[in-house]
């Protein structure tokens, strides 16, 4: 299994759209992995992880066929996460050659904002119905996509929504996809996460240094995460564990991050990054 991070930015992302604060202008001077897109994930190039408005240059930058991907998962519905609109592309008048059917799962929030999206009076002329279709979930009821079994977990984020972070597994390898999420998850989503055990964790890093009460962990916050499932044996000494989903905000450079990460044993992910397990 290969997990390819295509995007390992927040919602601003890194340099900001609108900032000049010195994380940001020294990105803009280094370039290369200081320069970060919106998170977005895919995994062994069939299952696409979160839809935002950088899919596009993702698809650019890193050859995606994204007209053969037929299955899309979506964390939650905010914008950096899900932005819908794109997908009435998908549409043969505009998407020659797609293959099949995208099915996009997610919540109903995002239910919600995929049909705000498609459904549009311009838009009614090129109907989906043969190209996209929603596929809404529930907590804990795990479904087959092309062979790949997957779990939606609840999250702790935004409390309007159910958010989901995701346990996929396949061929006897595993990997939990935890953006965005603090710690204070419900007794249901840790025994669910517990029942697991992992070759590759992937955890929410938004805010850097600092320590954070809930809806995003800091570097803090991952290293009680590692520890907690070190405890309920979820994970080996061997289990890959990356942080991803950064902030200007948490004060770090990717420099000063990877450095953290080395100390910790631990992988600070960058747009392109690539892990096989």
């Amino acid at each position: 299994m290969e997990i390819q991070y295509l995007g390992t930015a927040a919602a601003e992302g890194w340099p900001a759209l609108f900032c000049d604060c010195e994380i940001c202008r020294k990105a803009r001077k280094t370039g290369g992995k200081e320069l970060r897109t919106r998170t977005q994930s895919i995994v062994d190039g069939k299952i696409l992880i979160d839809f935002p408005p950088d899919t596009y240059t993702h698809a650019l930058k890193y050859s995606l066929q994204l007209g053969q991907i037929q299955h899309l998962l979506v964390t939650h519905s905010h914008m950096d996460h899900f932005f819908p609109v794109e997908l009435i592309h998908r549409h043969e008048h505009f998407g020659h050659g797609a293959e099949g059917m995208l099915n996009v799962y997610g919540n109903e929030a995002v239910e919600k904002a995929f049909y705000d999206a498609v459904l549009i009076d311009r838009f009614k002329v090129h109907p989906l119905d043969n190209a996209v279709r929603f596929v809404r979930l529930k907590p804990f009821v795990d479904f087959m996509a092309d062979g790949y079994h997957i779990i939606p977990v609840p999250a702790d984020h935004d409390k309007r929504e159910t958010c989901f972070i995701y346990i996929i597994e396949k061929d006897r390898k595993c990997l939990l996809y935890g953006h965005d999420t603090g710690l204070k998850m419900s007794d249901a989503a840790w025994d669910c996460i517990f029942s697991h055990k992992y070759d590759l964790i992937s955890i929410d890093a938004t805010m850097g240094r600092q320590h954070s009460e809930g809806y995003h962990m800091g570097l803090p916050d991952d290293l009680t995460f590692v520890a907690i499932m070190e405890k309920h044996g979820c994970i080996r000494p061997d289990t890959v564990k990356i942080i991803n989903h950064f902030s200007h905000n948490g004060g770090m450079t990717h420099e000063e991050l990877d450095a953290f990460a080395v100390k910790h044993s631990l992988i600070a992910a960058y747009d392109g990054m690539a892990v096989s397990i």
